[in-house]
């Protein structure tokens, strides 16, 4: 049950091995640089990061005629001592737009500046470190971020669309769309309808047991972003969507081995996985609210900004969103604060005769 789960030990010892694999592709400086982040992030945060200085290095294999045909492993801080500030103002640009046929991308600020985190971890560790003199990711500015009060949400109506098509499919459907939507109708709607109901990560839903749910006491354990366990309530309409899909659905599928515990299963009876699950959204989405671009994410931001407005109460949500940081549930619902801006401009009229 729970963190305790053989699928959690499984996901946990199949990113240690990911992890201690990447670490073997990189230099030393990397590598120290990624045990010092032990305590303080996450394994799956390091794994990214892992890629990412890893990028780094090949670029500058790649496009640095010093470091030309150089092997990745045996770069030393005496090779990072090289690397001037141009050189990383060039990586920022490689980041932002890439054409190779072979390694095309293409990233927003956002995305820049994500990618650019590992890289000046890393110098600024080296630097306290005094492995290395200057650090030349801190003369390169990141990419200005804006930050954007108009979040992505659903209201009542767009939700109701939501959970119609799941019930009822869509002209839009082809025969063998719907009857193939058919067969995972009760399983559709008990995961959309847990999730805009309860607000859970997409992670957080996949990793689901059965036992991990208390239909006596409308409860259930999930495991955080962090590793960490965490209690949930839901009310009626989970309730009734969960019990229907495991007496109509989930009852009749044959599990495969170790799946068996699960909750929600494909119809290969396979533990349903996160790309699955955010296929699902984006396909019921597109057919009820097309004029919005849905994801997982956005049922949360759905429901968090409704509990938001019916209690007012930011340490709630920021607790059932499972929030570490107030200040994320502060900024992320910031758009609702101005709502009750503008509701006041009317409030207040001193011309209106009692």
């Amino acid at each position: 049950m729970g963190k305790d789960s053989a699928f959690y030990k499984d996901k946990k010892k199949i990113q240690m091995v990911k992890f201690r694999e990447l670490l073997t592709e990189l230099p030393q400086p990397a590598v120290d640089f990624l045990y010092s982040k032990e305590v303080n992030t996450q394994l799956s945060t390091r794994i990214q990061y892992a890629y990412d200085l890893l990028t780094f290095f090949k670029f500058l294999i790649d496009k640095n005629p010093t470091l030309a045909n150089r092997k990745i492993k045996v770069f030393n801080c005496d090779d990072l001592s090289l690397i001037r500030s141009e050189d990383i103002m060039e990586y920022q640009r490689f980041l932002e737009l890439n054409i190779d046929v072979n390694d095309y991308h293409e990233n927003g600020n956002k995305g820049i500046a994500r990618r650019m985190a590992p890289l000046r971890g890393m110098y600024k560790y080296l630097i306290a470190h005094k492995y290395i003199k200057e650090d030349p990711t801190s003369l390169v500015p990141l990419p200005k971020l804006k930050k954007d009060k108009n979040i992505i949400r659903m209201n009542s109506y767009e939700v109701r669309a939501v959970l119609n098509a799941i019930k009822n499919g869509s002209d839009s459907m082809s025969d063998r769309q719907k009857k193939f939507a058919d067969k995972t109708k009760y399983r559709d709607l008990a995961i959309l309808t847990l999730m805009l109901n309860t607000g859970i990560r997409v992670s957080e839903c996949n990793g689901l047991d059965i036992a991990d749910v208390n239909l006596k006491d409308d409860s259930f354990v999930i495991v955080r972003k962090g590793g960490g366990q965490d209690v949930l309530y839901f009310g009626d309409a989970v309730h009734e969507a969960i019990s229907d899909y495991l007496n109509l659905e989930r009852n009749h599928i044959i599990p495969r081995d170790s799946q068996e515990t699960a909750l929600f299963l494909s119809l290969q009876g396979k533990r349903i996985s996160i790309d699955a699950i955010e296929n699902l959204v984006k396909k019921y989405a597109r057919i009820a609210v097309p004029n919005k671009k849905i994801t997982p994410h956005k049922l949360r931001s759905t429901y968090g900004t409704a509990l938001y407005r019916e209690t007012g109460d930011i340490r709630l949500v920021a607790d059932v969103l499972g929030h570490e940081n107030i200040n994320t549930t502060i900024d992320y619902y910031a758009a609702i604060e101005d709502e009750h801006k503008r509701q006041a401009r009317n409030a207040v009229d001193f011309n209106r005769e009692n």
